[in-house]
């Protein structure tokens, strides 16, 4: 086993847009963790960006593009840190995974380029259990000079050279807070979505919208039993399934304009 007689450097990296009401306590509980908080917004018009310059130790603008992966690659580029914890506005960092990680990076082996830690998701104020939704691993912690690259679209994951490790103890993300935000965001994700399948030569039609919506039901609310999981996890399940309904009418549309215009 590998042990590391210089303690490495932590940097958290922080992208946003228009997170006034939250992006203070996600800083704060990066702080935790890190030697260096990096912040990386895109195009705020509320105060998210005065509140970061004040929290966070650099501050950079990346142009906005709806969705936070386009600007992963950039804000990594910024950190000095030997490993980079990827954390977004809607998610915290807790005092026992803060210690953990610290001990981690002296144990690791040599071959491990990245941890995917647990993540906890809270919606309407409930822990989601069930559903696919715990334990969520996701790969946020990265040994820099293991990372490759992070892939544009939607909730990709990043490319890491050597192993991964996952990390049991949870970081929290306050997923949903209310319905308004819950449709906000699939307005705004779904289209993108769509455009990326659109741009990639993906077609449906009536049958396979509905073949799609069915297997989200199937894999999140019976075989992931988060119809068990209580009234949230309930509400998520459903939600889920419109979700990936208005994406693939979306895409639907397209192909209905481009026969159109073709």
């Amino acid at each position: 086993m590998a042990v590391n007689k210089v303690t490495p450097k932590i940097s958290v990296n922080v992208i946003a847009r228009n997170e006034e009401a939250d992006i203070a306590d996600c800083l704060k509980s990066a702080r935790l963790l890190a030697n260096e908080v990096v912040f990386v917004d895109m195009e705020s018009t509320d105060r998210t960006k005065k509140i970061a310059e004040k929290l966070a130790d650099k501050t950079y603008s990346h142009p906005q593009t709806g969705y936070v992966e386009p600007a992963r690659n950039f804000g990594i580029e910024k950190c000095n840190g030997d490993w980079v914890f990827v954390l977004d506005a809607d998610e915290r960092i807790t005092p026992e995974l803060a210690s953990l990680l610290k001990e981690k990076i002296h144990q690791a082996e040599d071959g491990v380029g990245a941890m995917a830690v647990a993540r906890k998701n809270i919606n309407f104020g409930f822990w989601l259990k069930k559903g696919g939704w715990w334990p969520d691993y996701q790969v946020r912690f990265i040994k820099k000079e293991n990372f490759i690259d992070w892939p544009e679209q939607i909730h990709s994951f990043p490319k890491i050279k050597g192993a991964i490790i996952n990390i049991d103890v949870p970081f929290i993300h306050l997923a949903i807070k209310d319905i308004e935000e819950m449709l906000e965001r699939t307005i705004r994700y779904s289209e993108k979505e769509a455009n990326l399948l659109f741009g990639a030569g993906r077609k449906t039609s009536v049958f396979l919208i509905i073949r799609r919506m069915l297997g989200e039901f199937w894999r999140r609310g019976i075989k992931g039993q988060g119809l068990l999981d209580g009234p949230a996890g309930i509400v998520q399940v459903f939600y889920q399934t419109f979700s990936v309904f208005v994406t693939q009418a979306r895409l639907w549309e397209k192909q209905v304009k481009e026969g159109k215009n073709g």
